[in-house]
């Protein structure tokens, strides 16, 4: 009896067994999207276009391959290294993937990544306070003073060349009474222009009186004579 007892568990313990190594070695696909990042980006160009953001992988792998598969950690790095202004295509490697053994990649979308480069400009624009409100009755604006008035923007030429003014970040002078000073963030526009160094400036808002209004002359009395 306790023979066979025996014999049992060892065929369950067999079995259990080979159910999972054939579990573990068995292999199964996924799919997995990956970041694309590029290094060594020439410095007088800025990239202004690219046709993905993104890599889809799909990978055939074991499971026990799969459990020690960190997607977090992955990426596709496309090197720029002398690249020029204009539109450049790179086929995608799939070795240059590092993958765990056990798992390969059985396709790829996009097979080519293409990238837009454009020179790269800078030059000093005007900052313009975003100013939102009404001060309080019988008060009004004085000349906004901002320091520095002029910050330096770096971008692609096109947007750069367009670009007169830089914004500050919204001011709220509703009620507003008494003067007010702030320090804010200038936000340039243009999709790929950055500012080139400080961004904070002080803005300096006058809130005075609304002046009374002239009161007419009076009238000079006429000169017998005249008419």
């Amino acid at each position: 009896m306790f023979s066979n007892l025996r014999y049992k568990v060892v065929a369950l313990l067999a079995a259990l067994l080979l159910w999972g190594v054939s579990h573990s070695t068995s292999s199964v696909e996924r799919g997995f999207d990956i970041p694309v990042v590029t290094s060594n980006e020439p410095g007088d160009l800025v990239i202004t276009g690219r046709n993905t953001d993104s890599l889809n992988i799909r990978v055939r792998a074991t499971n026990a391959a799969l459990r020690r598969l960190s997607v977090a950690d992955l990426s596709y790095v496309v090197d720029l290294a002398g690249a020029r202004a204009g539109a450049t295509k790179h086929e995608v490697d799939q070795s240059a993937i590092n993958l765990p053994r056990g798992a390969q990649i059985v396709s790829r979308s996009p097979a080519i990544l293409e990238f837009t480069l454009e020179r790269r400009s800078t030059r000093a624009v005007k900052v313009r306070a975003d100013i939102d409100g009404e001060p309080a009755a019988g008060f009004q604006l004085g000349e906004v003073e901002i320091e520095p008035a002029r910050l330096r923007i770096s971008g692609p030429r096109s947007e750069v060349l367009r670009l007169a003014e830089v914004l500050t970040e919204t001011i709220d002078v509703a009620g507003a009474n008494a003067a007010l000073e702030k320090k804010v963030k200038a936000m340039p526009g243009g999709l790929h222009v950055r500012l080139d160094g400080e961004s904070e400036v002080l803005v300096r808002i006058p809130i005075v009186p609304v002046p009374e209004p002239e009161s007419p002359a009076p009238a000079r009395p006429k000169r017998k004579g005249t008419s």
